[in-house]
């Protein structure tokens, strides 16, 4: 028997880039924005870098880290060539008016874009009928769909004309392995996060034809849900954990933020147990963040702008295992049922009749 070491897995290789490229980032300011953009300026890129302006003025915890990096590029003689390739724009996703007019200043700015990375999302935590039990809990289903997924859809709709003109353009969507995974008591950012890819999917096969590419990220589900804001519905006691066995997302998080390292409030998680509905940004260190993000900030860079990029690319070993358990689920059930499956097929001389009748195709029909 070999008492050699295992080998570790390699690190992915992609093509070299062989010409900077112009990046779009929806949300700058996030965990996720941040290094991203840092990254990207020091390898000679251009970034044009997206803040919700709500957030920057509101929430001083959320917007310090992204302001700091704004004062070091401003006052570091080190990083003024970094300053002359970063444009920090105005950006609420959910405003066409302001997509379209960012990313003109964009285009204005650099004379192009090349990438756009979607990476911003919100966490509505509760489960279907504690989303459905007042008028304020049901507002949080059309505020998670408008955060998650027409916000992403009115960027995508803004640069579409540019990347066309150029016939040329990447568009990079940050999702999580939620796009592949049902998970109990995040139902609603589940169906948000079904919603895009279905649609960056179908997406995908229009814009082919102008050399645009599309690509979804997928990591998991923590490096999302925990570097953006999360609201909680109010819980009802026939979904608390003495009574019900799933294993709701709103206790795993609960735990997660109490015992994290670095998390600043050990009763942080208490919130998301509250009677009233309640948001909050995860308060985890900086070099926690940092730790979270950092194989999906290493992928984002490596992909964006490749001519042959990968349609989905999941990050980290523990998505991987959990997305080719899925799979292997749906193959064994889709096996399992084949006869069954190809037992409905309707009669091919009954689809090209030119009147079909509920008869024709059985009892039952109604």
């Amino acid at each position: 028997m070999s008492t050699s070491e295992p080998k570790l897995p390699r690190e992915p290789k992609f093509p070299t880039h062989n010409a900077p490229r112009v990046w779009f980032l929806t949300c700058a300011n996030s965990p996720i924005g941040i290094p991203l953009t840092r990254h990207l300026l020091s390898h000679g890129d251009y970034v044009c870098a997206g803040v919700l302006p709500l957030e920057f003025a509101r929430h001083a915890d959320r917007s310090a880290a992204f302001k700091s990096f704004l004062e070091e590029v401003g006052t570091s003689t080190d990083k003024e060539q970094w300053r002359a390739r970063l444009r920090v724009v105005a950006l609420d996703a959910r405003n066409m008016g302001q997509c379209q007019s960012a990313v003109a200043e964009a285009v204005a700015g650099f004379g192009r874009v090349d990438v756009l990375f979607c990476c911003h999302s919100e966490a509505v935590v509760g489960t279907v009928e504690e989303l459905s039990q007042s008028p304020r809990a049901l507002t949080l289903v059309g505020e998670q769909f408008e955060t998650n997924f027409f916000a992403p859809v009115n960027i995508i709709k803004a640069t579409l004309p540019v990347f066309r003109e150029k016939k040329n353009g990447h568009i990079v969507l940050l999702t999580a392995t939620t796009g592949h995974l049902g998970t109990p008591g995040l139902s609603m950012y589940c169906a948000s996060q079904w919603a895009i890819e279905g649609y960056c999917d179908s997406l995908a096969y229009e814009i082919a034809p102008f050399n645009i590419k599309m690509t979804i990220v997928q990591p998991n589900m923590e490096v999302n849900v925990l570097t953006h804001k999360i609201t909680s519905a109010p819980p009802m006691q026939c979904y608390a954990e003495e009574n019900n066995p799933a294993p709701l997302s709103r206790n795993i998080l609960s735990s997660l933020l109490d015992r994290l390292e670095g998390t600043a409030e050990p009763t942080t998680g208490d919130q998301l147990h509250s009677n009233e509905v309640t948001s909050l940004y995860p308060p985890l260190s900086q070099a926690l963040k940092e730790r979270l993000v950092a194989e999906t900030v290493h992928a984002v860079a490596a992909i964006g702008g490749h001519d042959n990029p990968p349609a989905r690319h999941i990050v980290g070993h523990e998505a991987v295992a959990s997305v080719k358990e899925k799979l292997k689920t749906v193959s064994e059930e889709l096996e399992d049922f084949v006869e069954c499956s190809c037992a409905a097929d309707v009669e091919r001389t009954v689809v090209q009749s030119p009147v079909l009748h509920s008869r024709d195709l059985g009892a039952g029909w109604s």
